[in-house]
């Protein structure tokens, strides 16, 4: 498999695993750690993935008030309201818990539903996801 094509599937992983696809972007950086790619490169390659994938979210959120009293909806209004209260008790700063799984990636569309500026979410949000994926390297790569 030629580099491009690696480096585009972990793009893409990475973009869908930021979203709430089940996609696993860490095994994939992993692997490809052990497999002696350059390491600056992944991460950053999976640091934009990820980053732009919580964007696709922090849009949805955006637009989330639109649908919210369809049928089809998710989420109901008791857990639109516990999702706003909680991101109004911690803010912002709750963006640096977006690289956590399960909580993250819905935290990432409360950050739009809230409003919140997109300049400080990608700021945050970079922060959180890169900053995963460095620890990520150093702990594979420390290991061998």
């Amino acid at each position: 498999m030629s580099d491009l094509a690696v480096h585009a599937a972990l793009f893409f992983v990475a973009f869908g695993a930021a979203t709430l696809l089940p996609l696993q972007s860490e095994a994939l950086l992993t692997g490809l750690l052990m497999a002696d790619y350059a390491p600056a490169l992944l991460i950053a390659i999976a640091g934009v993935g990820n980053v732009l994938g919580s964007t696709v979210n922090w849009g949805i959120g955006r637009q989330v008030e639109r649908f919210r009293h369809r049928r089809w909806f998710p989420a109901n209004e008791a857990q639109l309201d516990r999702a706003r209260g909680w991101y109004r008790r911690y803010g912002k700063w709750s963006l640096l818990l977006s690289w956590v799984p399960v909580v993250g990636d819905p935290l990432t569309v409360v950050a739009g539903v809230m409003r919140e500026p997109l300049p400080t979410f990608l700021v945050l949000v970079t922060i959180a996801k890169v900053g995963r994926y460095i620890a990520l390297a150093v702990v594979v790569l420390g290991a061998r």
